[in-house]
Parts: C-alpha cells; sequence; structure tokens
C-alpha cells in the first residue's frame, strides 16, 4: 500500500501540470498575471503558468480593421457632408495596448471620428472630394501619432463615402455638365477649323498644280512656235537659193555652190 502516495503525489504533479499548458497561435501574444500583476508576455509555441495562481489574456497581433460609422461632418464653406471611413492597424506593443487604455477598438474609433472631423473642417467640399487622398493620410498621420501609447500601429486609412447636401449635390452635377459641354463645343470648334484648314490647303495646292501646268503648257507652244519660224525662215532661204540658181542656169552663168547646198545640186542634176 505505501506506493499508492507516490502515484497520488505523481498524479497530482501531471494534472497540475497539464493545466499550466498554454499553447500561444502565431497570430496573438499571452499576457501572464500572477495574482493580477502583469508578470510577462508569452510568445508563440508552448508555454506554461502555474495554475490558479497565474491568469492569462490574449492578445491579436495581426492586422485588424475598425469602421468608423457615419456622421455629419461641417467643412470650410459651411457644408453639412456625410462621411464615414475605415480604420486599419495592428498591435505592436500587446502590454500597452491591454493596459495602458480601455478597450483600444474603441478608443481608436472615437479617436478615428474626431479626427475626420478635425481634418475635413479645415477644406472646402470641394477639396474633400477632390482630395480624398489628402484626407485619408492627414487623419492616418494623426491617428498614428495620438495612439502610440495605446500600443498600436495605424498602418492606413480610407474614407469609403462623402456624400454632400442633395441640393448641392444636384449643383455640382450641372456644374460637371457645362463643364462637359464646353470642352465638347471646343472640340467640335476645333475639328471644324482644322478641316477648314484642309480644305484651304487643297485648294491652294489645286490652284498651284493649275499654274503650273498653264506655264508648262505656254512654254511647250511658245518652242513649238519656234521651231515653226525657224524651219519656215530656213525653207524660204532655199527656195530662195532654188530661184536664183535656176535663173542663172537659164543664163548659163557658172555658179560655185557649197557642201552643204545638196538639194540645190541634186535640181542641178536634174536640169541636166
Amino acid at each position: 500500500m505505501g506506493w499508492i502516495i507516490p502515484i497520488i503525489i505523481i498524479a497530482f504533479v501531471f494534472l497540475i501540470f497539464s493545466i499550466g499548458i498554454r499553447i500561444v497561435r502565431p497570430t496573438h501574444r499571452m499576457l501572464v498575471e500572477t495574482l493580477g500583476k502583469y508578470t510577462r508576455t508569452g510568445e508563440q509555441g508552448f508555454n506554461w503558468i502555474i495554475p490558479i495562481i497565474q491568469s492569462t489574456r490574449y492578445v491579436n497581433i495581426t492586422e485588424r480593421m475598425v469602421d468608423v460609422p457615419e456622421q455629419i461632418v461641417q467643412t470650410s464653406d459651411k457644408l453639412n457632408t456625410k462621411v464615414d471611413a475605415m480604420v486599419y492597424y495592428q498591435v505592436r506593443d500587446a502590454k500597452a495596448s491591454e493596459y495602458n487604455v480601455d478597450n483600444h477598438r474603441n478608443q481608436l474609433t472615437s479617436l478615428a471620428r474626431t479626427t475626420l472631423r478635425a481634418v475635413m473642417g479645415n477644406m472646402s467640399l470641394t477639396e474633400c472630394i477632390q482630395n480624398r487622398d489628402k484626407i485619408n493620410q492627414d487623419v492616418e498621420k494623426v491617428l498614428d501619432k495620438e495612439t502610440d501609447s495605446y500600443g498600436v500601429s495605424v498602418l492606413r486609412v480610407e474614407v469609403q463615402r462623402i456624400e454632400p447636401p442633395q441640393d448641392v449635390q444636384e449643383a455640382m452635377n450641372e456644374v460637371v455638365k457645362a463643364e462637359q459641354k464646353k470642352i465638347a463645343a471646343q472640340d467640335f470648334a476645333t475639328a471644324v477649323e482644322t478641316e477648314a484648314d484642309g480644305l484651304r490647303r487643297a485648294s491652294i495646292k489645286k490652284a498651284e498644280g493649275n499654274r503650273q501646268a498653264s506655264i508648262l503648257e505656254a512654254e511647250g507652244k511658245a518652242k513649238a512656235f519656234e521651231l515653226i519660224n525657224k524651219s519656215f525662215v530656213g525653207n524660204a532661204q532655199l527656195l530662195k537659193q532654188f530661184e536664183v540658181t535656176q535663173e542663172s542656169l537659164q543664163k548659163n552663168a557658172k555658179i560655185v555652190l557649197g557642201a552643204d547646198n545638196k538639194s540645190i545640186l541634186k535640181l542641178f542634176d536634174l536640169n541636166k
């Protein structure tokens, strides 16, 4: 019977050891408290605590998101605008996020609402709509600084919707339509001007072509008349020489002819 007590002791120790086993996932960190006082932070993997005396709190360290509910923001030009946003953050200090603030998610949401009103309150409605990226950057910068003591890091802020009053929205739509019509009219005027310029250039080219053709035609006719005139003069001279030669032959006169007067020589031979 003496072996029963050691077995009971071993079983009790094994039970205490088993109860104290804690497995921490990579997505979390474990805060260990001893009699209500923070003792240490358990990393991922195997951890062991003293049952009953020590307790644990788990903190998610992955990237998380909080939804900033819709609210009314007054811009610098005194227009009330509906806006909502999303804030993405990550816990970098599990101890600070748990002990330095009461529910860091709620605190972050409230701070994001306040910061969003402050940033957009310094901008006009048009600037808010056109510079949404600037709003995101400014809000993120402020939140990241203010939440430093929370043990969280603000990764980014995304404004989801900016909705101006209905009458302002309608007026803005009319302005956009007017601008589009203006651009369309300018494009049409440019196209008409380009077409007219093209027709003018084509007419000039055509006129230049006709003028050049007329000049070439006139030059051709002038050369033709010149050739005809030269031919007429040459034939007249040849006819005159022939008449003189014929008259001389009738009078039995002797005539010395050049080598180039072959036509007259032929006529002389025929008369013989």
